[in-house]
This record gives C-alpha cells, sequence and structure tokens, in this order.
C-alpha cells in the first residue's frame, strides 16, 4: 500500500525542486528490525493550495504491526523531505540569487506633487512606501489630496507641499535628500491650529524630527517654488491668517457635538481670561453637556453680579438655536479681544453661561436624518421627507421629552392658591418626582440651576416665531389652552419684550408663523395661552429658583437650511445681547443685620407680587423688576422687617442698590423652617448614581464619536488612519 502525506516543511518555494524520498521496507520483527533500500528515488513535488509538498512512502507491513517503527517511518519521511542543499556540481541543482538592485532615481509620478521644485524622486520614500502605487493608495497621499477642502483652504499649498517632500523625496544622483526641519517647525506653527479646529491630529508623517532634516545634513527647501511666487506681502498675508486660532471665525455650517465641544474650548483657550469650559454631566448616551462662561472672573461668584444662562437643544431636532450659542460664544470672546466696549461692559459686570446642547444624543438622530433627506434626489417627496425628518431627534435616547420631564410645580402652585400664606417661590420638589423617569439630562440641569444663583434664564427652541413666558401650565380645570399670568407677569412682558424688539422681525405682525400667531402680541405670548404643559423648564426655574426664564422660539424651520444660519445670527445677535443686558434692571443689595453680617434665607417681597426672592451667601439678591415705583421689604426669621420705596426710571439700564439692615428681635423663638428643609430636599433617594450609572454605561462603550472628515478615509477601502484621531 501507499502513504500520501503532506508536510509544512516542505515549503512552495521548492515547487520546482525535488523531495528526496527514502522508500523503506520493514522486515519480519526477529530477522532484521529494519532494512533500509539503498536504492533513492525522486519524486516530484506536487504543490498543493496551501503551497506544501504532496510525497509518497512505500510501505510494506509484512505480520506484525508495531506503532514504534510506524513512527519511525514517519521520522524518516519527514526528515528526507527538508530542503536541498545546494551542490553546484549539478547542473539545475541550485537556483542563482538575485542580487538585490539598488534605489535609483525616477520621475515624480503623483499628481497631486508634479509642482514641486524637482523632478526626481525615489522609492522607498521616506515614509516606508516601497513603490509609488503603495503611495498612491496610501492615506498619507489621499490626505494630501483633500487637505485643502478638509481646512477650508487654509495652510494650503503649504502642507501639501510638505508632505510631497516625505511621499516623493527628492532625489539627485541616485540619493534621496531630507527637506529642511527649519520649514517644517514654521509650517506647523502657523497650521497646527487649523488641524486642531477640526480634531485632528498632526499627520505623523510630517513629524519634523523624524522625517526632516538640520541644514548641516544637507537637506532642502521643500517650499522654495512657493516662495519664489509669493510677494513678501502677500506671504505676511497669509502667515497672520494661518496663524488664526480656531474658534474664532464663524463657520456658518452645522456642527457635530465633536466640533461643537472642539469650538468651545478652542474659545476658552483663546480668552482664558473671561472663558472656562465645564460639564455639568452626560447624555443618557454618555454626550458630555458641556457649558461655557464668560466673566472677568471666570469660574468663581462675584458679589453683586448677576449670573445668566442660555439653553439650546433641549429638543434635538430644533437647531438653530444650538449653533447660535455656538457663534455667541465665539462673537463675546473675539470682541472682547478686539476692545469693544459694550461686549466688556457686559463680560466685565455679568457671568454669562452658555450650554448649547441640552440634547445631544437627540441632535445626532436629527442630523443624520435630515442629511439623509438632504441627499436624496427626488424633488418631489423631498418635502415630505422633510416634513417627517424635522420631528426625529426631538426627544432623548429614552424618549422622553426634556421640557415635559421637569416637576410639575405649577400644579401644586394650583392646587394651593386658596390656601392663606400660599407660597409661588422656592417650592419644594415632591418626593413622588424622584420615583419617576428624570432623564440623566434634565436631573443634571436641575444641580447645575441648584448650585448657581442665576438671575436670568433663556430657552431657545423652533417651530414658532416668539417669545413665551410662565405659566406653560393652564390653570383650566381640563389643562386647556387659557391665559395664565403668573404673579410676576409684568416683568416677564418685560423681559420677553426684550428679546422680541430687538429681534429683526420677531415683533412684527407680518413675521409671525406657527399657531402663536392667534394669540401673541409683538411676538410675546403666554405659554399656557398658546399650548399648555406640564412640567416644562421655565415653570420651574420661577417656581423653584430666584431665576427667571423664557422660551425663545426662533422660526417655524426647526432645521433650516446651512445657507439661513448667517441669516438666522444678523436677526439675533442684537436680541441675544440685549436680553442678557436685561439681568441689570430691577434693584440687586445686601441684606444685612446690625453688625454688618450678611443674612442668609431672608426673603425679598414685593407690593403686589406674591412671589418673593431669597437672599443667598452674604445676603445677596436680585430682584428683577419693571421701570416704576414700587414698595419692597426684607424679612427673614427672628429679626424685623424692613420696607423702602423705590423708584426706578425708564432710563436707567442698570440695578438700582437697596440695601436692608434686619434688627434682631430680642429672644425670638426659632421659626418652623420646615418648607426650606423640604426644599433642601434634593434627590432624598439618592437617585444621582442610578442616572450618573446610565450616563457612564454608555461613556464606556467602546462607540467612539468619529469627527465628520472620518468618511474621506474609510471610504476609500484602505487600512483607517487612526493616527489622524486624536481620542483614539
Amino acid at each position: 500500500m501507499h502513504i500520501s502525506q503532506s508536510h509544512p516543511l516542505c515549503n512552495s518555494r521548492f515547487d520546482r525542486n525535488t523531495c528526496n524520498i527514502k522508500k523503506v521496507a520493514l522486515g519480519e520483527v526477529g530477522k532484521e528490525s529494519l532494512r533500509a533500500e539503498d536504492t533513492r528515488t525522486q519524486t516530484h513535488a506536487r504543490t498543493l493550495g496551501c503551497g506544501k509538498c504532496h510525497i509518497e512512502a512505500e510501505y510494506k507491513p509484512r505480520k506484525t504491526s508495531n506503532m514504534l517503527l510506524l513512527l519511525l517511518l514517519q521520522l524518516l519521511v519527514i526528515g528526507s523531505c527538508s530542503p536541498p542543499r545546494c551542490d553546484p556540481g549539478v547542473r539545475g541543482f541550485c537556483k542563482p540569487r538575485e542580487q538585490q538592485q539598488k534605489p535609483k532615481c525616477t520621475d515624480v509620478m503623483l499628481s497631486y506633487c508634479s509642482d514641486m521644485s524637482y523632478t526626481e524622486t525615489m522609492f522607498p520614500n521616506l515614509a516606508g512606501h516601497r513603490t509609488r502605487e503603495e503611495t498612491e493608495g496610501g492615506a498619507e497621499y489621499l490626505l494630501l489630496s483633500v487637505v485643502e477642502a478638509l481646512l477650508g483652504g487654509k495652510c494650503n499649498p503649504e502642507i501639501r507641499m510638505l508632505g510631497c517632500s516625505v511621499l516623493v523625496p527628492r532625489c539627485e544622483k541616485d540619493v534621496a535628500l531630507k527637506p529642511c526641519r527649519a520649514t517644517c517647525q514654521a509650517v506647523r506653527a502657523r497650521c497646527v491650529h487649523a488641524f486642531e479646529a477640526i480634531e485632528m491630529n498632526w499627520p505623523y508623517f510630517l513629524d519634523c524630527d523624524r522625517f526632516f532634516a538640520g541644514e548641516q545634513e544637507g537637506c532642502y527647501d521643500p517650499l522654495e517654488g512657493l516662495h519664489a511666487k509669493q510677494d513678501a506681502d502677500d506671504y505676511d498675508s497669509i502667515e497672520m491668517l494661518l496663524a488664526e486660532e480656531p474658534g474664532t471665525t464663524m463657520k456658518f455650517v452645522y456642527h457635530s457635538n465633536t466640533q461643537m465641544n472642539s469650538i468651545l474650548k478652542a474659545t476658552e483657550e483663546r480668552c482664558p481670561e473671561i472663558a472656562r469650559t465645564y460639564s455639568i454631566g452626560r447624555s443618557i448616551e454618555g454626550r458630555e453637556l458641556l457649558v461655557i462662561e464668560f466673566s472677568n472672573n471666570p469660574g468663581k461668584h462675584e458679589l453683586l453680579e448677576p449670573e445668566v444662562k442660555y439653553i439650546a437643544n433641549m429638543h434635538g431636532n430644533e437647531v438653530l438655536g444650538r449653533q447660535l450659542l455656538i457663534y455667541l460664544a465665539q462673537f463675546l470672546c473675539s470682541e472682547y479681544l478686539q476692545g469693544d466696549e459694550r461686549i466688556q461692559t457686559l463680560v466685565n459686570n455679568t457671568r454669562i453661561h452658555i450650554l448649547p446642547s441640552m440634547n445631544p444624543d437627540g441632535y445626532e438622530v436629527a442630523a443624520s436624518r435630515a442629511q439623509g433627506s438632504n441627499d436624496s434626489g427626488d424633488d418631489d417627496g423631498r418635502e415630505g421627507q422633510r416634513y417627517a425628518a424635522s420631528e426625529i431627534g426631538r426627544n432623548n435616547a429614552q424618549n422622553l421629552d426634556l421640557n415635559r420631564n421637569f416637576p410639575d410645580l405649577t400644579s401644586i402652585v394650583y392646587n394651593r392658591r386658596r390656601q392663606k400664606g400660599y407660597r409661588t417661590d422656592h417650592v419644594p420638589i415632591p418626593d413622588y418626582y424622584w420615583f419617576g423617569k428624570v432623564t440623566p439630562e434634565t436631573y443634571a440641569v436641575m444641580k447645575w440651576i441648584r448650585s448657581i444663583p442665576f438671575v436670568l434664564s433663556a430657552s431657545f427652541h423652533g417651530g414658532d416665531l416668539v417669545v413665551s413666558y410662565p405659566y406653560d401650565l393652564s390653570k383650566h380645570p381640563l389643562k386647556r389652552n387659557l391665559l395664565s399670568p403668573c404673579p410676576d407677569d409684568k416683568v416677564f412682558k418685560f423681559l420677553a419684550s426684550a428679546y422680541a424688539d430687538a429681534h429683526e422681525t420677531m415683533s412684527y405682525e407680518n413675521a409671525r408663523c406657527g399657531s402663536s400667531r392667534s394669540y401673541s402680541q409683538k411676538g410675546t405670548v403666554n405659554g399656557a395661552e398658546w399650548f399648555s404643559i406640564s412640567g416644562s423648564m421655565q415653570d420651574f426655574n420661577y417656581l423653584h429658583t430666584n431665576c427667571f426664564e423664557v422660551t425663545v422660539e426662533l422660526g417655524c424651520d426647526k432645521f433650516p437650511p446651512e445657507e439661513e444660519l448667517f441669516m438666522g445670527w444678523n436677526e439675533n445677535q442684537e436680541a441675544l445681547l440685549a436680553f442678557m443686558e436685561a439681568a441689570h434692571r430691577g434693584i440687586k443689595g445686601i441684606v444685612k443685620d446690625e453688625a454688618g453680617n450678611g443674612i442668609k434665607g431672608a426673603q425679598i417681597s414685593v407690593r403686589g407680587v406674591r412671589h418673593n426672592i431669597t437672599s443667598g451667601e452674604n445676603g445677596e439678591y436680585f430682584r428683577l423688576l419693571t421701570p416704576g415705583i414700587h414698595v419692597v421689604g426684607a424679612s427673614a426669621p427672628g429679626y424685623t422687617k424692613a420696607m423702602k420705596k423705590v423708584r426706578l426710571p425708564e432710563s436707567i439700564r442698570r440695578a438700582g442698590r437697596v440695601d436692608f439692615i434686619l434688627v434682631k428681635i430680642p429672644d425670638a423663638q426659632d421659626q418652623d423652617n420646615r418648607t426650606m428643609e423640604a426644599y433642601n430636599r434634593f434627590d432624598p433617594y439618592n437617585q444621582y448614581e442610578r442616572y450618573t450609572l446610565m450616563a457612564d454605561v454608555h461613556s464606556r462603550e467602546e462607540r467612539v464619536e468619529k469627527p465628520w472628515w472620518w468618511n474621506y478615509f474609510v471610504q476609500s477601502g484602505g487600512p483607517s488612519p487612526t493616527w489622524l484621531l486624536k481620542h483614539y
């Protein structure tokens, strides 16, 4: 019988050679344990699909089958199949070794490098690519072909030519020359910010120390052709443009969550004296809720300096407000540095907090769907697709509406309005609220609102063109739409008008759109009269804290085309500034005892208004009021009440200073502080761990959000250039 055997030692390199096979015959045990034939035969190896040799051996068992002898047979077969030694005496037995050819200069054949000052190059190149084809198919060359588009025209053609000097290095007399390190360092200093602005690493093959040489090593200037064409003045102007840091130039395009956070942090880096970014938490999918703050003393509350906040993108598909707040952050930084007196006065006397996106998860869904609708080639069906896409992404990743997720304190106030001495301020959060579905985004914003003494706030939405104010929930028994003013109705109308009147078109009757047209007056409307809802953020601000918040609807198109962003910024720029300046209307001051110590928790009341403000640390308070005459009082448990008449002229644009000194009542009994104790019971069942755990689980997932330019490279089919990712 014959045994066929394949063995890995027979390599495909010996396909055309022969394998020496020794035919072995086993004699009878007891006579000759093993008799090997002296004859040698040569059997040509047949190459299999896996590149191994196929060997045949003759096996003739007699009477006794011995496993040990079988093993010996296999070892003999394996050993005889080793690669043959080279015998020069046998013709054709030895394959002559190929001598490695020395690289030589060759023509530059890459189109994006055709304008270099030289015409010959050499492979392997400085990046290790062995051939022109390998270079042309690499991510490095692909980057050079799209870098102008990625960087918005900045640093071109410097980056491309610098990359070409590495991928197709200059060749002279069959020697590859390295480009000069000094040129690389100069370009990097001017252009690194352009890469940072799009969240891209500086390319590894432009490492000035690794791929470039000093002048003493005989380097060459890869930009010499470019320098010869440029006038000195033109080059200086380009240099100034390239040196511009990220976050300084507004780009009227939609920004991803990664781009948005990058712009905010770049703005902080450019204006560190007045700007600071901080996180208030994470969304359900682990995305950061990033805030940027502006103040002449960022990170610290200053006595008698009001705190203002702007929040946008609460509904993920309502996106214009998100973009406006990004632009506002860039604008405040840039104008402050340029010495704009109005901006400097605003920032130096106000602490401004900007949260561009409260619902980044919803935005991701809405943006991807909107992009799909825009890519559709069906003009007849595009409008329908656009309408369908307008509602996708509204809710958060739990499919909950964040503007219905806050505690419904308005119903509590309505139920108590016939009780003597009922309050409409600092209403505690009922315990039952914590057993419902409280989103991480809502939880983070509530903690934020309670931790900072905000005075004024606006939340930006889309779908109408109007400013609405509390109450949002109707007092109608069946919650039907009905005018439901809060105690500070006059103040809220004044604040809403401050935004609407400063807006270019909002207060005009012919500019109205949406369902508010039947109820609004000069661009303002009572929320419950227009559309009654419970659990809104603006009602929570008013009833739970000292903060007065309005809701700004920026237009009927929730996701307007990018070409309308510039117009949207121009229409709202003045209104954004005027509303923040309104935080300085009314009065402010300190409530003290006779020894000059501030009294925390004092009640600031206004005659005819059933809503009090509570003093904070050091007895400080802010009370927004309309122009006119007001009777204001201050009281605190264990102290006598003090009253003052205040006159606020229309022409005064800053808050009047009104301090109170309260006299201690001798032997005063401790007052019932059960209301404040209930107010301080925030998250009594420690739901915080559950909310943060939900966000942390998603943030730990290997769902790394890629920047917008990533698709340029993954669609090419080659290896993904992870070396370009900053957070890989």
